[in-house]
């Protein structure tokens, strides 16, 4: 017997509730083109969380994890540094990173001869940032904060557009402080993917992806790509990052278990490590370039040009 659709409204948002945690809904909003969570939070309750507890509660190894790993990091930015480079001039390399983290993207960049920026809600991360000789602005970038960035040939945007309450908004911003012909990155979870629904449907998982109140949006190839199109951009490549759900169809059960999830990361970071042998990384290019196209891998990677004003 098939499950009973269950639809939801709230405010002028509408659509098929497709998951429930932590007393929110996920509905596939008709309006918006893509998951999000009812109710939406505020600003004010999203600064608190960010501002305050989230990497030491949520991620509390975040930074010591990072310089960890910061070999594999570096292999992964240098290859989001060449697909910039690929798509814009060579007198275009001035970038802005949204939610700059610990600052080790725009430290890459700045290696590579571009000159960087970021701006960061978290202070210990920002702190971070600057200690590393970074220019990093604290606070969320907004209609405040954006005008006194500037503007820039790149911008980057890193696992943030899931946390963000009007990413609508937030992206017609990101096109007005874009230069002409400038591109954005954008990287979101790929949620509700086919191995994930395998997983759920099939295979008993709860649907762990889903967390809110952290993660309001819940985005896929399609999604992304069509919302990215509204707002005034064409996408010029797109490419998945590795499916980690294959673990789990491997039962190595990563969920919940931290050394269990660490040896899985650290097979990925061997394979893409291993693949790249010699510095070509055209074979994993084109391998996730394959995967995004069967909505494959765990998470997208989406570079886009502004094409018009909005």
């Amino acid at each position: 017997m098939s499950k009973k659709t269950e639809i939801k409204e709230w405010k002028n948002h509408e659509g098929e509730v497709v998951a429930s945690d932590n007393g929110f809904d996920v509905i596939d909003c008709q309006r918006c083109g893509f998951k999000h969570i009812i109710h939406i939070p505020t600003v004010d309750e999203l600064e608190n969380i960010y501002k305050h507890d989230y990497y030491k509660e949520e991620k509390p190894l975040y930074l010591e994890r990072y310089q960890e790993d910061i070999d594999w990091w570096n292999m992964v930015y240098t290859q989001r540094y060449k697909i910039f480079e690929e798509n814009l001039s060579e007198q275009q390399r001035d970038i802005l990173d949204i939610g700059s983290g610990p600052g080790f993207f725009l430290l890459n960049g700045k290696k590579r001869g571009w000159k960087v920026k970021g701006i960061e809600p978290s202070i210990k991360a920002m702190e971070h940032s600057r200690d590393l000789g970074l220019e990093v602005e604290h606070g969320f970038f907004s209609e405040q904060t954006a005008p006194d960035l500037g503007t820039f040939d790149a911008i980057n945007l890193g696992l943030v557009l899931e946390h963000i309450p009007d990413p609508i908004g937030l992206l017609k911003l990101i096109h007005n402080q874009l230069n002409d012909d400038g591109i954005v990155c954008i990287v979101v979870p790929n949620d509700f993917n086919p191995f994930q629904l395998l997983l759920r449907d099939h295979l008993d998982f709860k649907p762990w992806w889903v967390a809110p109140p952290h993660h309001i949006n819940y985005f896929n190839f399609k999604s992304l790509t069509g919302l990215v199109e509204r707002c005034g951009f064409e996408v010029v490549h797109k490419e998945a990052t590795f499916p980690i759900d294959m673990f789990l169809l491997m039962r190595d059960n990563y969920i919940g278990d931290d050394i269990v999830g660490r040896e899985c990361h650290k097979k990925r970071m061997n394979f893409e490590k291993s693949v790249s042998f010699g510095g070509d990384n055209s074979v994993l290019k084109n391998l996730y370039s394959s995967f995004a196209k069967q909505g494959i891998g765990r998470e997208v990677v989406l570079f886009a040009r502004k094409i018009k004003s909005i």
